[in-house]
């Protein structure tokens, strides 16, 4: 099913380079060593090949994309011994934005969305510090310019650009800052810049193409309209910004720029956070609309217009009672969700099946063509997260390359949507643990809570509140937990290891908080919704 090379001797050489670079106190000369040993798992591998009679490639993979996935399935591969090319090519917006390598995550995804996440945080902590003592002249006249918070992402992300260039110089991956796509299943074309293009022949191929956000089909949406692809580097403030689109990225975007002082409407198709625990997205939104951040339900866009001033007309309506509205705004930001890059990639010449916009992969990655695989968010039916698609790479590598036999795992996968008041899940919804056990054979522990450092700022706890979803027999395995609070994605990190390790109700409660944080109130879950009795705690102590 895959091709292993040598792999005994290949997994006793890597473990002997580890070995060496551990034990240097050089970093030059760890390198060289490091060099040395990967130059003899290839002629090793040659060797190996040769004695079969095999077909020469130019590579032993090619891996089409610079994402996250494809990055860490190349760099893996040539750990392991493989000669590698990695193509990449960004297709620059209808506004003109481009970016270097790295994919959406570096460029214009989970790294500046997190930025600009910090700087909203940044600006409310500036306001609560004087609830504690802060003096603060005209705290009020307190705004960020714009200008400089864009150069300070642009600034730290072509770091990375750079960083992430470097490193697979240094790690022997061939770069190649072209479009690939496919002449024969073992023929890889990649269009370069100056309209030339370079041919490469590859034993195994890895689709890392990822996807890029959609446009509606409505009259101005692509002369008018923005994506997150073009908001982090977006030349002008946003202003009055309409997001369309109630996502976790929508719901993030509209987020920082109300926290950067830009008032963010969000409109919503049909619910909130589609495939996320129901309950805990109708609380994100309900937290988001008392910090100002009105919703339109029940709505989508008919057109967008420019203004005689230069701004955009918003006409909508909704699709419940069919009333039409409209309203102006600086900047309409789409954030309907995404498509994969399938285009492009001319797969009925290697004979890849499809579905929609996505390739269909089997447990182990692999296309229907047994030597072409997919990772990230290209592939069918699997979540689209940065370090989902870079541990699914470097397992792919290590199969391809290395004799392993591990698979990915995408069960029980935490993510954090950083909207204004986080939220951070591992597990199953409340809902989907209902459909699949019944209403019957499911418990579920609720609490509200009151964190420490919102009292005497007198910020809401209204919707701070954990969950947790569990099978009612026994010691009651958890299925899911849910938290609404500060620093989501921090708590859940942790606990995710732990419903990843089988962690029942009875361990939770067994288990001594760390005091006072918020983490800490997972362990104090002693109400249930079936019980009826009020999950608001009388003190923070309680």
């Amino acid at each position: 099913m895959f091709t292993i090379w040598n792999s005994r001797i290949a997994v006793t050489l890597v473990r002997s380079t580890r070995l060496s670079i551990v034990s240097s106190n050089n970093g030059f000369a760890a390198a060289e060593s490091r060099r040395s040993i990967v130059t003899n798992l290839r002629q090793q591998r040659n060797m190996s090949q040769q004695a079969a009679g095999s077909h020469e490639y130019d590579y032993d993979l090619v891996v089409i994309g610079g994402g996250s996935g494809g990055l860490a399935c190349a760099k893996e591969a040539v750990a392991n011994g493989a000669k590698v090319a990695c193509l990449d090519y960004v297709k620059p917006t209808p506004l003109g934005t481009k970016w270097g390598i790295g994919g959406t995550c570096v460029n214009v995804g989970c790294i500046p969305k997190k930025l600009m996440h910090q700087a909203s945080l940044l600006g409310e902590s500036i306001h609560e510090a004087t609830a504690y003592g802060w003096e603060i002249p005209n705290k009020e006249a307190i705004k960020p310019k714009w200008e400089n918070l864009v150069q300070a992402v642009q600034n730290h992300i072509k770091s990375v650009n750079w960083v992430t260039r470097v490193d697979l110089r240094d790690k022997k991956v061939e770069y190649i800052n072209g479009a690939g796509s496919f002449k024969d299943p073992h023929t890889v074309v990649a269009k370069l810049k100056n309209n030339s293009e370079r041919t490469l022949t590859a034993r195994n191929v890895v689709i890392a193409v990822g996807g890029r956000p959609r446009y509606p089909d409505i009259p101005g949406a692509v002369e008018y309209g923005i994506t997150s692809d073009d908001l982090f580097s977006l030349d002008k403030e946003p202003g009055k910004t309409l997001v369309v689109g109630a996502g976790y990225i929508g719901l993030e975007c509209a987020g920082f720029l109300k926290g950067l002082g830009y008032d963010a409407t969000v409109m919503v198709r049909s619910i909130v956070l589609r495939g996320f625990d129901q309950q805990m997205a109708n609380m994100v939104a309900d937290s988001m609309v008392e910090r100002g951040i009105p919703f339109l339900h029940k709505t989508i866009p008919k057109s967008v217009e420019k203004t005689e001033d230069g701004r955009l007309l918003v006409k909508y309506v909704n699709t419940e009672t069919q009333e039409e509205g409209s309203d102006v705004y600086d900047t309409v930001l789409w954030a309907i969700g995404r498509k994969g890059l399938v285009d492009d990639l001319n797969l009925g010449a290697a004979g890849i099946e499809v579905k929609g916009d996505k390739i269909a992969v089997n447990e182990a990655e692999q296309t229907n063509v047994p030597h072409i695989y997919a990772v990230g968010d290209i592939i069918h039916g699997r979540p689209e997260l940065t370090p989902v698609a870079i541990h699914a790479g470097r397992l792919l590598a290590r199969r391809l390359f290395a004799g392993s036999k591990q698979i990915m795992d995408y069960s029980d996968v935490a993510t954090t949507v950083f909207s204004p008041l986080e939220y951070g899940c591992v597990g199953m919804a409340e809902e989907d643990a209902i459909k699949k056990y019944g209403e019957d054979n499911v418990e579920v522990f609720h609490g509200f809570y009151k964190p420490t450092e919102f009292f005497i700022p007198q910020k809401s706890v209204r919707y701070c509140y954990v969950k947790a979803v569990a099978e009612r027999s026994g010691d009651q395995k958890v299925l899911g937990l849910h938290y609404l609070g500060p620093s989501a994605g921090e708590v859940i990190q942790g606990f995710a290891a732990a419903v990843k390790s089988g962690l029942t109700m009875k361990i939770l409660l067994n288990t001594v908080g760390i005091h006072p944080t918020t983490a800490e109130e997972f362990t104090r879950l002693a109400i249930t919704k079936r019980s009826g009795l009020d999950p608001t705690p009388a003190s923070c102590c309680s």
